[in-house]
């Protein structure tokens, strides 16, 4: 990768940052499309948030991807927001359009491209989302409008009842939700179709935890769990050992960058080298 005045700077910003997976993700496309850009990553601390988006809007930088905890809070440092993360109340990538800074949400996005790699026709399906969390929300109102039936099941009920409601009144669907316990989800994945984690039960060091009984999964469930780290979480083991299709959190993180991608370059971005990139930096690591 050759870098001179007039590469393009693209980066992630979080705290912590260290062990993001963004950086060889994007420089990965950005070299096999022969693109003047590179892609770096920030720690930025939750008081240094303001003095970071003045600093891309100074210093030029062309696009952000934002993680915890600024998702909600950059917000307020942002010129304009794109529909989906206005409805979202939150951004994970930014444009810097001479000097304008927009605002989007590509998780919602991500994850439906995600769950097209396993099967396309999402209308009249069920899906049942667990936990109202940032990544839920995202994900909730973008897929609202692709299937038949959405339930949202959290511990905290108050919490899936906002967020249902929320969709509600932005969509004019009908979301249901409940409380994330074990008679509730026996009762809901009766006949849903698809079952997505977005909670972080699962993730490493907790790998031995499942959100979701074994006795309660099928061979026709589709099972998606936003965690990547383990990639093979236990809800995924277990749904594979009884023939559901299964759909990893590195899927997702692949699919949501691929639309930041886009949305920085204009052009299409290389999904399957992407993935190849960071399966690839994931098993790196763990040699």
């Amino acid at each position: 990768m050759r870098i001179s005045g007039r590469t393009r700077l693209c980066a992630v910003i979080g705290d912590p940052i260290e062990h993001s997976l963004s950086p060889c993700i994007h420089n990965a496309a950005f070299r096999h499309l022969g693109l003047d850009y590179v892609y770096v990553a920030f720690r930025v601390r939750i008081d240094e948030l303001g003095e970071a988006i003045s600093g891309m809007r100074a210093l030029g930088i062309r696009g952000l991807n934002v993680t915890m905890p600024h998702k909600i809070r950059v917000i307020d440092y942002l010129d304009r927001l794109d529909e989906n993360a206005r409805n979202v109340g939150a951004v994970n990538t930014i444009l810097n359009e001479d000097g304008i800074l927009i605002g989007y949400d590509t998780d919602g996005v991500g994850a439906l491209n995600s769950i097209r790699t396993v099967t396309e026709d999402l209308e009249g399906k069920k899906l049942v989302v667990l936990g109202a969390g940032g990544a839920s929300r995202a994900i909730s109102f973008t897929l609202a409008s692709e299937v038949g039936e959405l339930v949202i099941l959290n511990r905290t009920v108050s919490r899936a009842r906002e967020l249902a409601e929320r969709i509600n009144r932005a969509t004019e669907r009908c979301v249901r939700w409940g409380e994330l316990s074990r008679q509730t989800l026996k009762r809901e994945l009766e006949d849903a179709d698809i079952l997505i984690n977005a909670t972080s039960v699962g993730m490493h060091p907790n790998s031995n935890e499942t959100p979701v009984d074994k006795e309660l999964l099928r061979a026709d469930l589709t099972v998606f769990d936003l965690v990547y780290n383990p990639l093979e979480t236990r809800l995924l083991r277990e749904a594979r050992n009884v023939g559901a299709k299964t759909i990893d959190g590195l899927t997702m993180l692949v699919h949501q960058g691929a639309v930041s991608f886009k949305i920085w370059t204009g052009i299409e971005p290389p999904v399957d080298l992407m993935m190849k990139a960071a399966r690839e930096e994931l098993k790196k690591r763990s040699e």
